[in-house]
């Protein structure tokens, strides 16, 4: 199979490797494990008053923790190799040289500046079966699984909304990247066979039912290089703005797209001239309404349905958003035409990343083999697919 693999690794394992690094017994360390994520449906609309609605995956990080007795901490990895050593009394700060620490790091600076005291160091081991640079954010599986870890630990008892806020706030104060919530607060308080129906503005949140039956979500990557993400979300935020603005201007009295519904949008879309602007703003008002389809059609068990929703999502984001790309439209499209596949879009900011498509299990290898031999004739080079269920959140594995 051509695949985006992620490393086997058995977490049973990790209390011996442990050991053998550090020594003690195996009684001493805890494990703690942390899953990746993907985005069913709702995308760009985040920040635009809109619900997203994310799952948990079943491919996971894992963390083994003990308290030493002196004030060192230790940070090994399973698969990267390199010893970090630190003090917990050290004021914390970003090295690029620290490499996967800096994301550890920040969470504990950020866990200091919140007022909690440590009373020793600690030493840990990880390994991920979350493939890095997959898209399926392994640093925030990395930032919150971590955070849990250390909080379990050492008896913080930091709930679990506020380990998402952690890992916000690490990547905000300590790495400079102003990224949304999203990604933290769904490896937090995610659950098996459910996906999480998210305001990311007030985090206000529900459940929902994902149960997928003989259907996988097949993530598939692009590879490519997103050099135009971040200017071109920039630019797509003040379009959105500049049109909230004018249907203000005209009287609707709402503070984001997302509060109109789709009738009230047709009624209203006039008092924008702007096709461009009108079209931003057109995605923004379906989208929203295709999230609360999607969970409407996944507590009736209609797989079908939500199939139909994501093909709608990605030809939005394409003609409407405009944020996909051949790479993406080549992933998708292939996708979409394969026996077996309910539907296919694109995730995340665009322009590269990933697409997700909702494949039946028994033709999962041929769908892998058909789409990778359409994209590499089109783009040049191999995608990276891996397919996944549903999973929990951060959770201790064993003590």
């Amino acid at each position: 199979m051509n695949s985006l693999t992620a490393t086997t690794y058995d977490p049973s394992d990790l209390p011996g490797a442990f050991v053998e690094m550090y020594g003690g017994t195996k009684e001493s360390v805890s494990v703690f494990s942390s899953p990746a994520r993907i985005n069913i449906i709702g995308e760009h609309i985040d920040y635009n008053g809109g619900v997203v609605f994310p799952a948990a995956i079943n491919r996971y990080l894992y963390v083994a923790i003990r308290k030493r007795n002196d004030s060192k901490i230790i940070y090994n990895d399973i698969h990267f190799p390199g010893t970090f050593t630190f003090d917990i009394n050290d004021n914390f700060v970003f090295d690029k040289k620290n490499d996967y620490a800096n994301y550890l790091n920040g969470i504990l600076s950020q866990m200091k500046a919140q007022g909690y005291k440590f009373d020793t160091g600690f030493e840990i081991l990880m390994a991920s079966n979350v493939p890095a640079g997959g898209g399926i954010s392994s640093s925030s599986a990395l930032e919150c699984g971590f955070a849990y870890a250390v909080s379990e630990t050492y008896g913080f008892n930091i709930d679990r909304i506020q380990i998402a806020k952690l890992g916000q706030m690490s990547e905000h104060n300590f790495m400079n990247v102003n990224c949304g919530i999203m990604d933290q607060f769904i490896i937090a308080v995610g659950k098996k066979n459910t996906a999480v129906k998210l305001n990311c503005n007030t985090l206000e949140y529900e459940y929902a039912p994902l149960e997928l039956g003989d259907y996988r979500f097949v993530v598939m990557n692009t590879n490519k290089q997103r050099r135009l993400a971040d200017s071109k979300y920039n630019e797509r935020r003040e379009q959105c703005e500049k049109a909230l603005a004018l249907l203000k201007a005209a009287g609707h009295s709402i503070t984001a797209l997302c509060d109109l519904t789709p009738d009230e949008w047709e009624k209203a879309k006039s008092c924008i001239s702007d096709e461009v602007l009108q079209k931003r703003a057109k995605h923004c008002v379906y989208e929203n309404q295709r999230v609360k389809d999607a969970v409407a059609a996944l507590n009736k068990g209609d797989l079908v349905q939500l199939g139909k929703l994501l093909n709608a999502s990605h030809e939005s984001l394409k003609n409407d958003y405009e944020v996909t790309g051949i790479e993406l439209d080549t992933l998708a499209y292939s996708a979409q035409k394969q026996e077996g596949c309910l539907g296919a879009r694109m995730t995340g900011a665009g322009f590269g990343g990933c697409a997700i498509a909702l494949v039946h299990k028994d033709k999962v290898d041929a769908f892998i083999d058909n789409v990778q031999k359409k994209y590499t004739a089109a783009i040049g080079y191999n995608a990276g697919f891996f397919a996944c269920e549903s999973g929990d959140g951060v959770a201790r594995v064993s003590e």
